[in-house]
This record gives structure tokens, sequence and C-alpha cells, in this order.
């Protein structure tokens, strides 16, 4: 099926020279933004809490974020598609304590009651104490130490065997804090307890973020491997190039506009090199046929010829591809809305960069490795 029939061949490499200029200018301001200014991480990948909660009729994303702020809350609220009176909060912050009060509490928590405490160790949440101490004590003691220390504590219970005197302290949470200040300032409206709670710490969120940056480049390394062993070693580079150059420039839109980049972010990179590379690869068949049809013909001639050719079948799957993706960053949730816009962006540049990156790098690359001049 062709909805669009060129007459003739189109000369797409003639203006390859300042396209890879514009499009190398980009790049490089795409891995430039991320280390300066620097992506707008989630709490994916930099740690906090995401709480979702539901209030009463008439409460607005500027409210509850104020009465946050007034609080000490950065946060962010984002209304839950289809939900009314639901917000998704998140902030960045995983524990009711504090790095100066888990300091404190280690330096300070010295004994309970003349008891000696051999142990103390706070969550990486930032929700739990846990405590071994050389001898039994009442429950009632450390938690009138752990509050004395600056710890909101509420309950305490003993766990493990008896003569391990072991202790767990469960803290006040930055989601329960959230709601008791929501409740002192928008009074009934505002919910008894959250829906939902999560949270990342920040060590978990730098391993998830590493794990991340090697998914992709990983996936970068086998999508090569397999372009050189289906074709030759001309393609593969010319690939990887326009696969990273469409991830680079995702990057630069997401760090432009201030999106938040999470894991359904990566979900969707890895999305777009898959969906790149496969109309690049319908486009280095068609080369690879052709060089044995028209053997006569230069590595540019053929470029051109097999665009043209495939044309029609790109810009067909490109447009019903994007239409089944721009209702979900119309009308989806949040977190789909950052999946479809970060597809949007890939798609639209991976359709450009098929063209005028990988085409380019592969007769660049015919004349280093396969010319007989």
């Amino acid at each position: 099926m062709e909805i669009f029939k060129p007459r003739g061949t189109i000369d797409f490499m003639k203006y390859r020279g300042p396209l890879i200029v514009g499009s190398l200018i980009l790049a490089v301001l795409g891995f430039l933004s991320v280390f300066w200014p620097g992506p707008n991480y989630g709490i994916d990948f930099k740690g906090g809490t995401e709480v979702q909660l539901k209030f009463g009729k008439g409460v607005t994303p500027a409210e509850v974020r104020s009465s946050l702020a007034k609080a000490g809350y950065d946060a962010e609220v984002v209304t839950v598609g289809g939900r009314e009176g639901e917000f998704l909060v998140r902030v960045g912050r995983v524990s009711s304590l504090s790095a100066e009060q888990i300091t404190k509490l280690n330096k300070t928590v010295a004994t309970v009651a003349g008891v000696a405490v051999d142990e103390l160790k706070v969550s990486p949440g930032g929700d739990k104490i846990t405590l071994r101490m050389s001898d039994d004590v009442e429950p009632a003691s450390i938690e009138s130490t752990l509050t004395a220390a600056g710890a909101k504590v509420r309950t305490v219970n003993g766990f493990g065997a008896s003569d391990q005197h072991r202790y767990e302290v469960q803290l006040v949470g930055v989601a329960d804090e959230m709601v008791k200040n929501l409740r002192d300032t928008i009074g009934e409206r505002a919910p008894d307890a959250p829906l939902r709670v999560e949270w990342v710490g920040p060590k978990a969120g730098k391993q998830l973020r590493d794990a991340a940056i090697k998914s992709l480049l990983w996936a970068l390394l086998f999508i090569m491997g397999y372009v050189a062993l289906r074709f030759d070693l001309r393609f593969a580079p010319g690939g990887i190039v326009a696969l990273i150059h469409d991830g680079l420039i995702t990057v630069l839109v997401f760090v432009v506009l201030g999106r938040e980049i999470n894991l359904s972010t990566v979900a969707a990179l890895l999305t777009i090199l898959g969906y790149s590379i496969n109309d690049t690869i319908v486009i280095f068949d068609r080369i690879r046929e052709n060089m044995t049809r028209m053997r006569d013909l230069s590595m540019y001639d053929l470029i051109n010829v097999s665009t043209t050719q495939t044309l029609s079948r790109s810009l067909l799957t490109s447009l019903v591809t994007l239409l089944s993706v721009i209702p979900f960053l119309i009308w989806g949730t949040p977190v789909i809305k950052d999946f479809a816009f970060a597809l949007v962006i890939g798609m639209t540049v991976g359709s450009y960069s098929t063209i005028y990156i990988a085409g380019p790098m592969t007769e660049w690359m015919d004349k280093k490795l396969f010319s007989k001049g």
C-alpha cells in the first residue's frame, strides 16, 4: 500500500551536510544537558515519596500544593485522571527524620533506662528504627528516649528471640506527616489516610539510574552486533549513531521542558531504540537488494533510490503509530503521558535520523572501507 508515490528519485542526500551539522549540535546539547542544567529525575532515580490521596469536593491541586508548601514540602501535585478529588503528591523526602536527626540519634541514644544500646539502625526509608539492647527494656522507655531525641514514634515492639533483646520502632512517616498537615490546613476535605504510599531511597534511586543507563548501553551494543551480522560493517555504525542521536535529542527535549525522567521514560527510550532501528533496517535491506540489482550506482545514489522506494512505507508506519500514541498523550494518566510524550518525540526524530543520519553515515563508511579508489 502506497499513500505517497514520488515522481522519480528524491535526492535526500543533497542536504545531508547542513542537516548533519544541525543534528550534531542538538545531540551535543542533549549530551551536555545531562550535566547542566541536568534532568528532572523522578523519585525512581533521585529518591522520594509518592502518595496517592483522596480529597473532598472543591479541593484543587494548587490548594494542596500551597498547603504543603506552608509545612515545608516542595511538592509536585498531579491530578489522577478520571478520578475526581484524587491526586498524586510527590516529594523529595523518604524519611520524617533529617540527616542531622539520624546523626543525633546515633550519638545521643547510647542507653535506654540505664540499659546499653548495642546497635541502632534507621531503615533506608526512614520509617523504622531497629534497636539491639544489652538487656530487656520497657517499650515505653524506648519511645520516650527516642521522642526526646527528635524521633516521631508510632509504635515500639519486640521481635526475634527473647535473648536477643531486639526492638522495632515504627515511626510516623512522610505520608503521615503530610496527611496531618493537610488536615490542619484544609480541614475535613483532607483525607484521613493515604490510599497508596511508595518510596525510593537515594541509594536505591542511584542504583536504578545506573541500571537504566546500562540497559540502554547493552541495547545499543546488541543492536550494533545484529546489524553488523545481518548486513556488514558499513551499515552498523550508521544505525547506532542514529539511535544515540534519537536518545540524546529526546533527553534534550525533556530537560528543556522540565519534564520528569523516570523508569517509564527509560522504557520509552528502549521502545524508541527498537522502533527506530526497525525503520532503519527496512531501508538498509532495500539498499542491500539494490546493490545487486543496480551495480553501476554509487552508494550515494543507492541510498536515494532505496529511501525513495521505502518512503511510503515509512510514512504510513510512522503516522499509524503516532495516531495510536497521541490519544494516550492527551487523555492518559500522568505516567502514561510521560511515556507517550517520549514516544512521540523519539519516533518523530527517529524517522528523520533514519534518512539523514544513518544514510550519510553508511555512505561515509562505504567510502572508508569499501571504496575501490
